[in-house]
């Protein structure tokens, strides 16, 4: 903090892209960062399917633009080479990449290729060693850390647990001071650039995927194709994507109980989201193929 009569240090501010294989939580650690869920959260690979970006911003210091990734996969579909598609691209015009590795399993060849591409892209690059909150004994810690410093040439490596926050403060310190020196590039109110529309439809697929992970991880999507805001009361009307009949009977469950399921649990966190009360209808239709299917991967923003 600058005394009174000195000049007030210069604020920094830039774009991180959160980067790794599927399912090492990268969504997790942004919402943490926020403080606020934006990013849908399951313990499914693949569960982000789009870039959305995040703004913290510290008053008086300056501001991190957090952009979070689809996790790098083997493509099987359409929609998944999209998706790969859109993690390759977000590296170009960002000042930072931070690329989660799963501390659990530690180092595995899918992070390897990640990095070799990160270390091809030029761009500045830092470890982040997550889920430390699950390790046991803690000094399997050190060995990982000094592996990926020393083989894959990061310049340094920061553990932390988006589930717990553990390391997170330092995080943010330690990313802001690698920022350039710049004015904040969005106000200081700005969280998301994520439609509400589209938050809606990730929600009601993130619960989806809590309670049918075993059944169709994959095979799901939602599309918000009505939404009427009155005074007290917002209105939206949603339909769930499938790809065969056998998945329809899933999503709906005996006499529609799991619909209605996932139906009330995303209406309560879209309540919150909109802090008012929320109307929400959900129907099951079948798209066979949908995930090779151009229009409707377009409908869902991807490609």
């Amino acid at each position: 903090m600058s005394a009174p009569g000195e000049p007030l240090a210069p604020t920094r501010a830039g774009l991180v892209a959160l980067v790794g294989w599927t399912n090492v939580g990268k969504s997790t650690l942004l919402n943490r960062l926020l403080g606020q869920k934006v990013a849908a959260v399951a313990d499914v690979p693949q569960t982000t399917r789009n870039r959305i970006t995040g703004v913290v911003t510290l008053p008086g210091r300056g501001q991190l633009v957090f952009v979070d990734t689809p996790g790098f996969h083997r493509p099987r579909y359409r929609m998944n080479r999209e998706m790969v598609r859109v993690a390759r691209e977000t590296l170009r015009g960002v000042d930072l990449v931070a690329q989660l590795i799963d501390a659990t399993c530690g180092p595995g060849p899918g992070d390897r290729e990640i990095a070799a591409l990160l270390e091809r892209s030029g761009v500045p690059r830092v470890a982040l060693l997550n889920k430390i909150d699950r390790v046991q004994p803690k000094t399997r810690l050190l060995p990982m850390m000094q592996s990926i410093v020393a083989e894959w040439s990061f310049p340094e490596v920061i553990p932390v647990s988006a589930l717990t926050g553990d390391g997170c403060d330092r995080l943010v310190d330690r990313l802001l001071e690698l920022m350039p020196e710049s004015a904040p590039l969005f106000p200081d109110d700005y969280l998301t650039d994520q439609p509400e529309r589209s938050l809606a439809a990730e929600w009601i697929r993130e619960k989806l995927l809590h309670h049918t992970r075993q059944e169709l991880p994959h095979a799901t999507a939602v599309v918000v194709e009505r939404w009427q805001e009155g005074e007290q009361l917002v209105e939206i009307d949603a339909v769930v994507l499938v790809e065969r009949e056998s998945q329809k009977a899933i999503v709906i469950g005996r006499e529609g109980r799991m619909l209605r399921t996932v139906g009330s649990e995303a209406r309560r966190d879209l309540e919150r989201l909109l802090d008012t009360q929320v109307m929400l209808k959900l129907w099951v239709t079948v798209r066979r193929d949908w995930r090779n299917d151009r229009r409707t991967l377009r409908e869902l923003g991807l490609g």
